[in-house]
């Protein structure tokens, strides 16, 4: 089987190469394309029932290029004229992603941004700029609410999906109010911030907001008293509850759901057997910390993000009200952090499938979808290579300083920085097609860095033109509240007539039977 499908991939790379060189190739390409643009030009300004946000962490625009090229090169392509989920949406604009104080920014204070509305500081989530990181004192007052937060008091079913804890920076800015996004659980948190009566991240998530019908990510351990042993890894202690207050969260939420159609689930049989007709609230913790990475994963026990997704949506979408849901690629991050391309790039093309289906259980008349990305990171991929080349493979050319071969991927800093006898080393010499291979990087850092440039939003569904141009991040909840009529923004939803400002999706035909009676 292998064979034929080799020979197949190679007759339709040989037929590509034949019809790019012509050029009624490339002007029939542009022609359907024009026409396909020319369609967008009658805006969709349906009410959004549904929003959806996928936030790729760490997603700059190069890991989005290279993951469309691995994304095609699995699939036995060249890769570069692939076409991701999100490259399919038909609004892109740009977000600045810069916190209060910070140039370059880190996650917990972008995740304020497009979650809550409003910049913030470094390292803190759920709070405004007043709001000082570690201080516990200059919490109070200065807490801002999250989209999620918003949708559930418009009476929405709201979920959270995440690769890494549920407690992490993305995901705790949908509901905690926190001035330091490593206060995990309270065994993270110094004493005198529990004096003076601040609550850790996980204690939050299930007090701030009690009802969340969907969560899923890893983070066990965060929700367990201290040293209790994992379900999964039973006595091995680096995976044992953290929690000093002894409280089992876990428990607490399956006692407050017994009545509720609520279940709980730590593996990937316990969630794909579930009957979403059966379940209104979920609570899926699948690992004691992060997820693993999806090249890593146990296929048996752990659930991809794709699978997790298609979950939540089954559960959410019966609310006739709509849902939010939050979903976050959260371990593209931890792949550059690492230096690990090849592990950061799978991250990216396992999201784009979730993006995929999503898009299948979905409509585009009544959700409005969006892709983003917290902040970019200092990834590079160059060097003249030819077309098709594999994207973790060497450029073309030997260095014309020091006479060695170098890796197309590079990275401007971070573990990847490696001198052999007082000169770089030979990449030739090491498997840099590895999983864990970290590709070469200029300047030693135990950690790679963020990047400080734009990144891309990604837009499809009702008001999806509203994400133009280049905006600053907070904008995105403002675009996806105003395109949903929740929030503060809710003037526009009805006229001064008492009529429908903006409509609700229908179908073809219930569009003809009550065209008069279009109501918001």
């Amino acid at each position: 089987l292998v064979l034929p499908q080799k020979r197949s991939n190679f007759l339709a790379l040989t037929l590509l190469e034949k019809q790019e060189k012509d050029p009624k190739f490339w002007n029939a390409w542009a022609q359907r394309t024009l026409k396909n643009a020319l369609t967008l030009q009658e805006l969709n300004k349906n009410k959004a029932k549904n929003l959806i946000l996928f936030l790729g962490d760490g997603m700059g625009v190069p890991t989005v290029t290279a993951a469309r090229i691995l994304k095609g090169q699995l699939n036995g392509q060249n890769g570069e004229e692939t076409q991701l989920e999100m490259d399919k949406f038909p609004f892109v604009s740009l977000s600045k992603t810069y916190n209060t104080n910070a140039q370059v920014p880190d996650s917990a204070g972008t995740a304020t941004a497009y979650l809550c509305g409003v910049k913030a500081n470094e390292g803190t989530v759920g709070v405004s700029a007043a709001a000082v990181r570690s201080q516990c004192n200059t919490t109070q007052g200065n807490e801002v609410t999250s989209i999620l937060k918003w949708a559930k008091d418009a009476g929405k079913s709201v979920g959270i999906v995440t690769t890494t804890r549920v407690n992490h920076a993305t995901p705790s800015a949908a509901y905690a109010h926190c001035v330091d996004r490593d206060w995990y659980s309270d065994n993270e948190m110094p004493a005198e911030a529990l004096q003076a009566g601040c609550k850790d991240i996980a204690r939050q998530l299930f007090e701030n907001i009690p009802n969340i019908d969907v969560i899923m990510g890893g983070g066990r351990k965060y929700m367990f008293p201290k040293n209790a042993s994992d379900i999964e890894y039973p006595n091995i202690l680096k995976h044992s509850g953290t929690r000093k207050d002894g409280r089992n969260l876990v428990e607490e939420w399956v006692d407050r759901m017994r009545n509720k159609n609520g279940r709980y689930v730590w593996n990937k049989t316990q969630l794909l057997t579930l009957n979403p007709n059966n379940v209104d609230y979920l609570l899926g913790l699948f690992e004691p910390g992060d997820m693993t990475y999806d090249l890593e994963r146990n296929t048996e026990s752990d659930p991809s993000l794709t699978e997790m997704v298609d979950v939540a949506i089954k559960i959410l979408k019966k609310n006739p009200s709509g849902f939010y849901l939050l979903v976050e690629g959260g371990r593209i991050d931890h792949g550059h952090h690492e230096g690990k391309a090849k592990q950061a790039l799978h991250e990216a093309v396992e999201m784009d499938r979730a993006i995929g289906r999503a898009g299948l259980l979905t409509s585009d008349h009544e959700t409005l979808t969006i892709v983003t990305a917290d902040h970019s990171h200092v990834f590079s991929f160059g060097g003249y290579t030819p077309r098709g080349n594999t994207i973790f493979g060497l450029a073309p050319m030997l260095s014309d300083v020091d006479q060695k071969p170098f890796t197309s991927i590079l990275y401007g800093n971070g573990p990847g920085y490696k001198v052999i006898n007082g000169a770089r080393e030979n990449v030739s010499t090491v498997d840099y097609k590895g999983n864990n291979y970290q590709a070469q990087a200029a300047v030693p850092l135990n950690a790679e860095t963020h990047g400080g440039e734009d990144v891309a939003v990604f837009a499809k569904g009702p008001l999806a033109h509203l994400l133009h141009g280049v905006h600053e991040q907070n904008y995105i909840p403002h675009v996806m509240a105003y395109a949903a009529c929740i929030g503060q923004n809710r003037e526009h939803c009805m006229s001064s007539s008492g009529s429908a400002g903006l409509r609700p999706a229908f179908s073809i035909v219930a569009t003809i039977l009550s065209a008069a009676r279009l109501l918001c």
